[in-house]
């Protein structure tokens, strides 16, 4: 994802890609000067988190395979809101950690 209105595009990424967003997704993108790098930061970050969790249920003893995931995907319930805001929370106090271990 580039920026509206700047026909500038970082010669080091790979791909670019086209995504259609929520307006409050796309209102909170448009503030930032680089909104790739926040995009690759949080889908970054959603991929060490699922690599968290897979890895804690394997150290748990669970034998995870695709088969399996696919066919658990989508038989949880939906997060409330509270779980949401709780889940937000949690995520910027870890992203403040982040930055601060590499200072």
């Amino acid at each position: 994802m580039s920026n509206r209105g700047s026909s500038q595009y970082d010669s080091s990424m790979t791909r670019r890609i086209t995504v259609s967003l929520p307006d409050d997704v796309a209102e909170y993108l448009d503030k930032h000067p680089n909104s790739s790098a926040v995009v690759t930061e949080a889908v970054r970050a959603r991929m060490e988190r699922g690599a968290a969790v897979a890895a804690a249920l394997r150290a748990a003893g669970f034998n995870l395979t695709d088969e399996g995931i696919a066919a658990a995907r989508g038989k949880l319930p939906k997060f409330t809101e509270q779980q949401r805001a709780e889940f937000r929370q949690w995520h910027e106090d870890k992203a403040v950690e982040r930055r601060e271990e590499t200072r």
